[in-house]
């Protein structure tokens, strides 16, 4: 039996190179949409309480959130920019999980106090100033487009977070602006507030239930969500010199960082042969980089007489 570990270092190297550079830029756009979110933020509060708007007060709740989640990202993005040491030796990375799953917990209690003050006002329709309340969300409504916008195709499961954030807000923007122009039309119509607040609730609520799922499927290191397990077994026994693959497991260390691990068994004449076993490991890793992006690989090479021993799957 021979068993080996493939690391293919100039792969690794680049790949690790492309991650380093968009985690820069994420920070640089994650910084731009904190400032622009905070500004929002201080004239949708002041609005809400000047206009009566529950409506426009559930949205500038919402963006303090969406401030909150942009800062636990910058500062996510930030410290996962710390190299690996021994006790750590993928980094800080998971960090990044960890906001992800902190943001979600925060749109949960966001959403529920949302819908209870939604249904005290369905009870107790309150007057609102509608011009305050249209002006403020129009304004309210292009910072979250310039936030969308700057974090629009960043893939970190942490920036998607603050970006579920900004556009569940962009929506609750748009209705806000829609109900604003309804009541100022029909003098009076004062339920329509409480009624886009509980809308705006259920949004936020549907994108907590959607990022904590998300993030505590990589915490429990489930297979990313991309990746086909059996059709990746059956891939890559078609390689040349593999006859069998088991024992295989991917899973997400952060957002856009995926690793592998697996047992290969190759014909007896293939470990005999000098750099046999070698050609084989160049050829699973060049597959996995190429065709699903996997670059943290960690192969065991077995010969088929091999026998399991004491192993846990």
């Amino acid at each position: 039996m021979t068993a080996g570990h493939d690391h293919d270092h100039d792969h690794d190297h680049d790949h690790g190179g492309t991650f380093a550079r968009s985690r820069l830029t994420e920070r640089r756009r994650l910084l731009i949409t904190l400032l622009v979110t905070a500004t929002i933020l201080v004239a949708e509060l002041v609005g809400g309480v000047v206009s009566g708007s529950l409506a426009l007060l559930s949205d500038a709740g919402h963006m303090a959130t969406d401030a909150g989640a942009l800062l636990l990202a910058l500062v996510a993005c930030a410290l996962a920019a710390r190299p690996a040491d021994s006790r750590r030796t993928y980094g800080f990375h998971r960090l990044e999980v960890l906001s992800a799953l902190v943001n979600g917990a925060l749109l949960f209690v966001v959403a529920a106090y949302l819908l209870y003050e939604a249904w005290l006002r369905l009870r107790t329709p309150v007057p609102i100033r509608t011009g305050l309340m249209l002006g403020v969300a129009v304004v309210g409504l292009l910072g979250n487009l310039v936030g969308v916008w700057l974090l629009h195709g960043l893939r970190s499961l942490n920036v998607r977070g603050a970006y579920l954030h900004l556009l569940t807000d962009t929506l609750s923007s748009v209705a806000v602006i829609a109900g604003a122009a309804v009541m100022a039309v029909a003098k009076g119509a004062w339920i329509i507030d409480p009624i886009l607040g509980g809308l705006i609730g259920l949004a936020v609520l549907w994108g907590a239930f959607t990022l904590v799922r998300d993030a505590v499927h990589v915490l429990l290191e489930g297979t990313p969500t991309h990746i086909d397990l059996d059709r990746l077994t059956a891939d890559l026994e078609r390689l040349e010199g593999v006859k069998e693959v088991h024992d295989l497991h991917v899973w997400t260390i952060a957002s856009g960082l995926h690793a592998l691990s697996a047992h290969v068994v190759v014909p007896g004449h293939t470990l005999r042969d000098g750099g046999g076993s070698d050609a084989v490991l160049r050829r699973i890793k060049e597959f996995l980089l190429a065709r699903h992006a996997i670059a943290h690989t960690t192969v065991q090479i077995e010969s088929e007489d091999y026998v399991h021993v004491g192993e846990v799957h």
